[in-house]
């Protein structure tokens, strides 16, 4: 005879009634000030604790939103874009307007894109910090996370292509200052009219450190023990 009970009654809870969300993320570096200044810029994110040694970072109401530790031994990472890890973290800004003037704001400041992809549920570009660890800035192509969630689950489009196309940011601008609005610039990437002249490989972030330790062969040592250790 089938019982009448729940699953909750006759089995060990399958998870907490009360989810957690996620809160920051932590990154292991070999300089700390390069990438504040990289993630203030780029993310807006300020420190609330910052030492030679660690820095925990803030954009919101949370304490911190990306750690940084400088730990003793650290050393560089080896053919960083080809293995397996974190791809990247990824910021929102809640409209098409507020996303395309930041990317404005930090071209005009020397800071270029990795690469830029119309995903279909977002439009977004990828930067590389001083590290080249991954950073997605995004705007929800469908203004409504709920109707964005639906199209990655049940359209034909996401189901064929979850990446999209890569598409020239600067062409956007073009498009914007032409009167275009957020969904017509985004039909038209998607369709692949914004793309750019030479596109990015899998696309992958560049591989920084081999550049970096040919300047400074000293990183191979890794992050100095403290004395006496």
């Amino acid at each position: 005879m089938a019982s009448d009970k729940s699953v909750y009654a006759t089995t060990a809870k399958p998870r907490p009634i009360r989810v957690p969300k996620l809160h920051h993320a932590t990154f292991m570096t070999m300089e700390i000030d390069p990438m504040v200044r990289f993630y203030e810029a780029v993310c807006g994110l300020q420190p609330v604790f910052y030492s030679e040694h660690a820095a925990w970072l803030t954009n919101d109401e949370a304490n911190h939103r990306i750690a940084l530790l400088r730990i003793p031994g650290t050393k560089p990472p080896v053919d960083k874009p080809h293995t397996a890890g974190l791809h990247h973290t990824a910021f929102e800004y809640p409209d098409f307007d507020a996303w395309l003037d930041n990317y404005v704001r930090l071209r005009d400041a020397g800071i270029r894109p990795a690469f830029c992809m119309d995903h279909g549920m977002t439009m977004s570009i990828y930067y590389a910090d001083p590290d080249g660890n991954g950073i997605e800035i995004q705007v929800d192509n469908f203004h409504d996370w709920g109707k964005s969630t639906e199209w990655m689950w049940a359209s034909r489009e996401f189901s064929e292509d979850q990446l999209g196309p890569q598409f020239d940011p600067d062409k956007l601008v073009a498009a914007r200052e032409a009167g275009l609005d957020h969904d017509e610039i985004h039909r038209r990437a998607y369709a692949g009219e914004y793309r750019p002249a030479v596109e990015v490989p899998n696309p992958a972030f560049p591989d920084i450190w081999a550049q970096k330790i040919a300047a400074n062969p000293a990183l191979l040592d890794g992050v100095p023990l403290p004395e006496g250790a």
